[in-house]
């Protein structure tokens, strides 16, 4: 600080920049009562002395500390005030804030490899759960193909928050869906009629677990489950034919629900 806080005191500006907090802060505490300079100058300026100085500093360290104002002020001016009390429970109150944003990095991170992977599952995992016959590449090749849309940003923020056990039950039900998607092709089911809706509409709020899936989208994805070799040979390693079947089903369903199949987006 300069040589005049000896003789003269110092202004708002000089304080100001020798410890690093703004005018507009000294004089908040002014008005409070907090920290008031001792010293007016014949123009009405503030200044401030030595010892005006050093409960400053005790206000900034405080202040740093993460105490409230009123807080400080009471530690400052009530001489039974519990000082050690009051920064254990500071102490208490920081340690829960880093503990919590631990939580948040780790969160994060999680969510950066879910966009960025797919799958947080280890191979094993993923064989143990998707069976043998999955592509552990399958998530990596989709998000080269998808990790722009939507619909890729949906599946990564269920995917990161998603344990072992969770993806087993969306395993699981969209396995039990298949089954019946099977039985009822060889049951004879039509599309169009009340069974083969109930089915689209179960397949809608399994595939929910991946994305939200519209009508209208739903129509594609049966268009393409129907079109792309991979898919049509695992529908079709179901049951013989399943692949055109569930697309009928759907593009019937979508009819029923104003919706023209040839004419539907991916929305």
């Amino acid at each position: 600080m300069p040589d005049a806080i000896d003789t003269d005191g110092l202004t708002v500006g000089q304080v100001s920049t020798g410890l690093g907090v703004t005018v507009r802060a000294l004089h908040h505490w002014d008005e409070i009562g907090l920290a008031r300079p001792s010293l007016r100058t014949a123009a009405g300026y503030r200044l401030y002395t030595a010892g005006d100085l050093e409960r400053l500093h005790r206000v900034v360290v405080y202040r740093e500390l993460g105490l409230g104002l009123d807080r400080i002020q009471a530690i400052l001016d009530e001489s039974t005030a519990d000082v050690p009390g009051a920064l254990r429970a500071q102490r208490t109150r920081i340690a829960e804030r880093i503990d919590r944003l631990q939580q948040l990095s780790a969160g994060l991170d999680r969510m950066i490899d879910a966009h960025e992977r797919g799958l947080l599952l280890t191979v094993e995992q993923q064989a143990a759960i998707f069976g043998p016959q999955w592509d552990p590449e399958s998530p990596v090749k989709a998000r080269q193909r998808y990790g722009d849309t939507t619909q890729w940003q949906q599946y990564a923020e269920r995917s990161a928050s998603r344990s072992p056990e969770e993806w087993q039950a969306v395993a699981d039900a969209m396995a039990g869906l298949e089954r019946a998607l099977g039985d009822a092709m060889d049951a004879g089911v039509t599309p169009g009629s009340p069974e083969a809706n109930q089915l689209v509409e179960r397949h809608r709020e399994v595939f929910a677990s991946y994305f939200p899936l519209t009508r209208q989208m739903q129509v594609c994805l049966g268009r393409m489950y129907e079109a792309d070799p991979g898919f049509a040979a695992h529908y079709d390693g179901i049951r013989a034919g399943l692949a055109t079947w569930f697309r009928r089903i759907v593009d019937a369903s979508a009819r029923a629900h104003g919706i023209d199949p040839d004419s539907a987006t991916w929305d």
